[in-house]
């Protein structure tokens, strides 16, 4: 297995999960008909989605699920850590949208 790099592109990435997806099937010994049945998808989309073509969120976690690998989703995108002074500042508030910060005025000298 090819570790996932800053470098490489979507297509590459995506056929590296899709690779990763079949060797957990295969691991398992299982057939790509019984695992997409048990996932509720249809052949044709898992047999997909080991390809690398495109595969939607929702395809991927029922593939996981259907393989017993949700634990890798926790691998794949951990719970954001906020430090002690982030969670002060907020006073305990989760932000609920960005915002694009205030820009400072520039006070005019008008001694000149």
């Amino acid at each position: 297995m090819a570790r996932v790099g800053p470098t490489a592109t979507t297509e590459e990435i995506l056929a590296e999960l899709g690779a990763r997806i079949r060797c957990y099937r295969l691991q398992q010994n299982r057939t790509l008909d019984h695992v997409a049945t048990e996932a509720g998808v249809a052949p044709i989309t898992a047999q997909r989605a080991e390809a690398g073509h495109n595969p939607t969120m929702a395809t991927v976690v029922r593939l996981l699920r259907a393989l017993g690998r949700l634990d890798s989703l926790e691998n794949f995108l951990p719970t954001p850590l906020v430090s002690p002074l982030e969670v002060a500042k907020r006073r305990g508030r989760e932000p609920r949208r960005a915002r694009t910060p205030r820009s400072r005025r520039v006070e005019r000298d008008d001694d000149a």
